[in-house]
């Protein structure tokens, strides 16, 4: 199990269409796909700064993704909304508001969305961390280079957006692709998932939350509701027991319905039954981490503090991390599992912090031992291949299971998102690696085979 997205599912839009028009099926299928399409699009014009011609024609109707060129998107400049539809069918709708990001207009309206915008975060002191680009030190980091950006398969593009490598704290190398550049957010996906363990241990570390603490929501309060004893470290360690479909073969599925079709991500997974008992069963799950941050919604607000502000206060703005775009649903609760965009610089800031061992600047901002718990392995994870909210071995469908993986050390650790994102952290070298990318064809992206010629040295 995986953190990869596929959406080959939307190559039956047109079978389906026939097979049922007008059927329920078919319209909430329109109705995910045109979803993903606005807020795709609304996530790269007004986030990242990029152009409609360019989404279009190098991402969202990309390779794989062609189908959707059959989902026409209207992009209104002035309220800063993009609207997607399928025929007319069942249009979707993402709205932008400043500092966050795009946010999927359901059972709700556009103006409704509150707050309006968040203020900006203060930049980081550059010249006391990175110096301007540098070419790469030595012929090992320029051949890593080259490899990261290569297209030695035509039919399986890689495209590689962005490179960071961070040693010692200093900027030892970056690259990107033509029309991208070092102040361009970009998606991290399931990365996200990382930023949201970071900021458990945050409000652990502030004796808001703690890991052995169970009774996590209201709704699981109920008589003999077995979900009350999912604990804080279950949900963290993809533990929970709960029911979820971790599935994109299937837009009707539980994750494609929870990313695109629900006001509440969190919502939508904390109505899950339990299938396993907690801690019993490892299982990747976005709705995990969706429920999570639910979790940390509550305890900061129960301390009387405001929550959409509070990423920005607790991380960002320390870590200078200024291009950081957390995005939130319709209700409010910042979706964990998938929708983070920020610069390749301030991706790799974040996992400096971790290299740092939580400290920055002379500054704990994470609890003693924080980090080493993250890299632990959980037990019931296969090969004990997944921590706490970070993956401790390389997927296999990113070279993890390549004898390029094995040069890899053993300390290593990684952030990895859809489409081959992928944030890799080595204290043992003092080494931060940020790959960015659209590698839409699963195996496209070799990261272990990136981070092989990145070690090999001269």
């Amino acid at each position: 199990m995986g953190p990869r997205l596929s959406w080959s599912w939307l190559a039956s839009l047109p079978a389906a269409g026939l097979a049922a028009w007008g059927g329920l099926r078919f319209l909430r299928i329109a109705e995910i796909a045109a979803a993903y399409k606005a807020k795709a699009l609304a996530s790269g014009i007004f986030v990242s700064g990029r152009t409609l011609e360019s989404l279009l024609a190098e991402d969202v109707s990309a390779d794989g993704y062609r189908i959707m060129r059959l989902f026409r998107a209207e992009v209104d400049d002035r309220r800063r909304t993009v609207t997607c539809s399928f025929l007319g069918l069942k249009p979707r709708t993402a709205a932008f508001r400043p500092g966050l990001g795009a946010t999927l207009v359901i059972g709700t309206r556009a103006s409704a969305l509150e707050p309006k915008s968040l203020p900006p975060l203060p930049r980081r002191d550059e010249e006391t961390w990175l110096p301007a680009s540098p070419a790469p030190a030595d012929k090992a980091l320029a051949r890593a280079l080259d490899l990261a950006f290569a297209e030695p398969d035509p039919g399986r593009l890689r495209r590689t957006r962005a490179v960071v490598v961070i040693q010692d704290g200093r900027l030892a190398a970056e690259r990107y692709a033509p029309g991208f550049g070092p102040a361009m957010p970009l998606p991290g996906w399931s990365m996200t998932k990382s930023v949201l363990s970071c900021l458990a241990g945050i409000l652990v570390g502030r004796g808001l939350l703690s890991l052995d603490q169970d009774r996590l929501l209201p709704e699981w309060s109920g008589p003999g509701d077995r979900r009350a004893g999912i604990r804080l470290e279950d949900l963290l360690r993809m533990r929970s027991g709960l029911e979820f479909e971790e599935v994109y073969t299937d837009p009707l599925r539980d994750a494609t319905r929870m990313l695109f079709a629900s006001r509440s991500a969190a919502g939508y997974a904390a109505s899950k039954p339990l299938r396993h008992a907690p801690a019993a069963v490892w299982q990747y799950s976005s709705g995990t981490s969706n429920i999570l941050g639910r979790v940390g919604r509550r305890a900061v607000e129960g301390a009387g503090e405001e929550w959409l502000s509070y990423p920005g206060k607790a991380l960002f703005s320390p870590l200078g991390m200024q291009s950081a775009i957390l995005e939130p649903d319709a209700a409010g609760d910042f979706v964990f599992s998938s929708f983070m965009l920020a610069t390749a610089r301030d991706w790799a800031a974040f996992g400096q912090l971790y290299c740092q061992d939580g400290v920055w600047k002379g500054r704990r901002v994470l609890p003693e031992g924080w980090v080493r718990m993250s890299a632990t392995p959980t037990p019931q994870s296969p090969e004990g291949r997944y921590g706490a909210g970070w993956w401790l071995k390389i997927p296999k469908e990113l070279g993890g299971d390549t004898p390029a993986a094995g040069k890899v050390p053993s300390d290593a650790f990684f952030a990895v998102g859809h489409e081959g994102q992928v944030l890799t952290v080595i204290p043992s070298c003092r080494l931060v690696a940020v790959r960015l990318g659209m590698s839409i064809h699963i195996d496209a992206w070799d990261h272990a085979a990136f981070l092989a010629a990145l070690l090999a040295g001269d």
